[in-house]
């Protein structure tokens, strides 16, 4: 029998830091630290950011557990890496400090993950981080040679969908082909094919808008927006990322509170609401084109898949291709735990950053 571990999962997201406790491979206990627009907003740069999260896992931690095999956290916007495990050293907290490719709560994960693990003296391990790169080669052309397109996503839930998806509908993950979207402060929408993400939409600048995210923009229209010197440099960045989306037409990043507005009558979060589903179903349909409309299913997950409201209007637009599952939520801190055990339990080896 293998021995039995006990992992600690951390999960920094743009408006919440989900954190668990798993005992060989069962998550025991969890919790989602919710924050605020407002307390958020309290940061300069997202490394401010660090301490305050860092207190509120540890807190958390402390009152609960007292050995720990590992710690185990999302990954971030690190260099292009192939899907799996990582054990984290200095390079990976070099490039997640520096933003390499983008600021994302993500990048936080790797060193909460390193101070933690350094109280329990046990290793630190990132798992399919934002920048897992399966692209097929046509989806990095962008337009322009000066520009390449990247892949950035929600890796690790992608992942975690496309293997219950496959489960669900008895068929080898070698053999399914699906588009994965994963619903949640960002927006990632992707065509899977065997287990492998061979294209998505940057989150961090393109596709839907999501609850604080501006998604694809009219490109002459924001060219001449960055040029009016209304904004500067940063002031751009958080506009497209931390303050579009629902925060910037309603001035709130929860669905739950636009929903609220929806049931009181406000006909204005009703439309960006819709607006939003629009978009999502514009993204489906963009994605089942590389695949040729051929496809198992169309998978909807993530926080907003709990919204029922939402997912009545995406199905309604996107049933016509292919049948909609739908998993409110999503595996990620199970995926996350269950890695992390594979390496304890030497089924899997953890890769080098």
């Amino acid at each position: 029998m293998s021995e039995q571990h006990s992992i600690l999962i951390i999960n920094p997201g743009s408006t919440s830091t989900k954190i668990a406790h798993s005992i060989d491979g069962t998550i025991v206990e969890r919790d989602t630290i919710q924050h605020t627009v407002e307390e958020i907003r309290k940061y300069k740069t997202l490394w401010d950011q660090f301490p305050y999260r860092l207190k509120l896992c540890e807190q958390w931690a402390t009152e609960r557990i007292t050995e720990c095999s590992a710690v185990v956290s999302m990954g971030g916007l690190l260099r292009s890496v192939e899907g799996g495990t990582y054990l984290v050293n200095e390079k990976m907290l070099n490039d997640a400090r520096a933003n390499l490719q983008g600021e994302h709560a993500s990048n936080l994960g790797c060193a909460l993950a390193q101070t933690i693990s350094s109280k329990y003296n046990c290793p630190a391990y990132i798992v399919d981080p934002v920048s897992v790169d399966e692209f097929e080669p046509l989806a990095y052309y962008s337009g322009h040679p000066k520009i390449k397109r990247r892949s950035l996503s929600h890796a690790l839930n992608i992942h975690a969908a496309a293997r219950r998806a496959a489960e669900e509908l008895k068929l080898p993950l070698s053999h399914s082909s699906f588009v994965i979207c994963h619903l949640g402060g960002g927006i990632s929408i992707a065509p899977v094919r065997s287990g492998k993400i061979i294209d998505v939409n940057d989150a961090s600048s393109d596709g839907p808008f999501s609850p604080e995210r501006t998604g694809g923009l009219p490109l002459q229209p924001f060219i001449s927006l960055c040029f009016s010197k209304e904004f500067n440099e940063t002031d751009i960045r958080k506009l497209v990322m931390g303050k579009g989306g629902l925060v910037a037409y309603l001035g709130t990043n929860s669905v739950v509170e636009v929903e609220k507005r929806i049931e009181n009558g406000d006909m204005e979060a009703l439309n960006v609401y819709q607006a939003m589903a629009y978009q999502i179903s514009k993204e489906i349909g963009a994605m089942a084109a590389v695949l040729s409309g051929k496809m198992n299913a169309i998978v909807l997950t993530g926080g907003i898949a709990h919204s029922k409201i939402l997912i009545s209007w995406i199905i309604d637009r996107v049933q016509f291709i292919s049948r909609v599952l739908v998993f409110p939520g999503e595996d990620e801190m199970l995926a996350l735990a269950q890695a992390g055990l594979r390496v304890l339990n030497q089924l899997e080896q953890a890769k080098e950053y």
